[in-house]
Parts: C-alpha cells; structure tokens; sequence
C-alpha cells in the first residue's frame, strides 16, 4: 500500500469535491491518502516547498512550478462568475493611487495576480488570510480587500463595499472561464498512483453531485460559514462542468493565464499541463 500526500483547502467546493474520499466512501486501491486541510495559501507554499504528494493550489502557484507537476483533469475550480471580488471599506472609494492599503489572500493566489494585473499602480499590497480581510476592512484598519471564497456571498452583511468583481474583467479581456485553482499532481509521483487518485477523485465528485445533502456534514466540519444556503451557493458556484472535467475550454483558459501571468509579473514560467484522463 503505497501512501501519498494529499492537501486540500477548508472551501466547500473543495470538501464537496472530496467528500466521498474524507469520509471513506471513495478507496483509492493500493494507495493510503493522509489528508491535511488548509488555508489556499499554505497550500501554494506547502506545494511549492515539496511536502504533498498532491495538492490543491492556486492556477498562479501551478504555473511558477509548472514544469514540477501534472493538473489533474477533476477538481478545478473554474468558471464564469467566479472570480475574486475588489472591496472597499468606503462606499464609492476606488484605489486609485499607491499609498492606499490593499490586502490580498496570499502573494501565490490566483487573486492577487489579478489584482496585480488590473491594478498596476497599487503597490502598498499586504498579504493575509483571506478569513481576516472583511474584518480588518470593517475596523478601517485596510482600505481596500480582495476578497474570496464564501466572503463573495456574504460581504453586503459584512457592511463593506464591492469596487470591481476582477473575474468579470477577466472575462472581458480574455473570453474564457476564470481558472482559479486545481488539482496538482507532483511527476515524480508514479503514474499508475496519480491515475488511480484522479479516478477516485472524479468518483467522489460523482458521489457528492448524486446526493449534495448527505456532503454537508463534511462542508460543515471546515468551513468558515456555516449556514447551508451559503455552503451550497458556494458549491453550486464553483462546482461545474469544467469541476469534472477541464476539457478543451479549461486548457484554452489555463494557456491564457500563463500568458497574462508573464505579462503581470515579467517572469517566464511553462505551460500547465493536464495529466490524460483514465476516464
């Protein structure tokens, strides 16, 4: 029985996805997964310094290791309508000059690449944990936030105010879905294993979309919010066709994250690569 490491986050689409194998209802045959859950951006850098197997990471982390892993074809978050939202603490403030505090959910997110490419000019940009930016927006300790994850709901109750959905601009300048964050893989895992879990992994996705009810438990157990109307907004958000299955549109939009992803950040990275599906 050969053991792996798996990592995941605490989101509800990521628990949804995983549900059947979190609970023991999805084997992965001769492979024993350890689970670990965290925060997106301990999991870029847990990736990034080698300690999983295997990994939820953001699209922007996948690409700076890009020639270190495979994307598997299941588990993406990915989608029109995703995408990270731009906040203010002032209604009708913009950040429209460099001085102004902007906090951002990790220096590896698929947010804050956005935010870098869209907003140039703003470089007084502090990395936090995403749970933390409503808050200190609130106590006026920030002035702007790039919120994500279940906050996209619920930041009118929070008393804040939305500038820009930044995935909408993406969709604008690029035509494709918003790829968030993936499933990855590293190469020197053995093959056979990393098609055996990108086959249990579509088989617990299967499993959590036949009966979303009974994965609410798991989703409870992690998440930040736990009201039940939120955790299935959240999967019926971020859980999609391309969830199951990256397909053509999810490569197209992959390549076009690496090419923007230069055009942000100056450096040269490798085209994402999505392990062939078994399936």
């Amino acid at each position: 029985m050969q053991k792996i490491r798996v990592a995941i986050s605490t989101c509800p689409n990521d628990t949804f996805a995983f549900h059947g194998l979190l609970t023991g209802r999805v084997e992965i045959p001769g492979v024993e997964p350890e689970f670990e859950l965290l925060d997106i951006e301990q999991l870029n850098a847990g990736m990034l310094g080698g300690r999983f197997d295997a990994a939820k990471v953001s699209f922007a982390a996948a690409l700076e290791m890009a020639d270190r892993v495979w994307v598997l074809p299941s588990g993406s978050a990915l989608g029109f309508g995703v995408g990270p939202l731009l906040l203010s603490a002032k209604e009708g403030d913009v950040p429209s000059t460099a001085d102004r505090l902007i906090l951002c959910p990790g220096e590896h997110t698929t947010a804050n690449l956005l935010f870098r490419l869209f907003y140039p000019q703003c470089t007084r940009v502090e990395q936090v944990v995403f749970s933390e930016i409503m808050p200190r927006l609130r106590s006026g300790a920030a002035d702007f936030g790039v919120c994500i994850h279940e906050g996209r709901f619920t930041w009118r109750e929070q008393g804040v105010h939305c500038v820009e959905d930044l995935g909408q601009r993406w969709e604008q300048t690029t035509d494709t879905p918003l790829p968030l964050g993936g499933i990855v893989v590293r190469r020197d895992v053995p093959t056979d294993v990393a098609l055996a879990l990108q086959t249990a992994l579509r088989r617990s996705l299967q499993l959590a979309l036949a009966d979303p009810d009974a994965a609410l438990p798991t989703m409870r157990r992690y998440a930040q919010e736990f009201d039940d109307r939120v955790l299935m907004q959240h999967v019926e958000l971020y859980v999609n066709v391309w969830t199951l299955d990256l397909g053509q549109e999810g490569h197209a939009a992959l390549q076009q994250l690496g090419r923007l992803y230069r055009t942000a950040t100056g450096r040269s990275v490798g085209a994402l690569e999505v392990l062939p599906s078994p399936d």
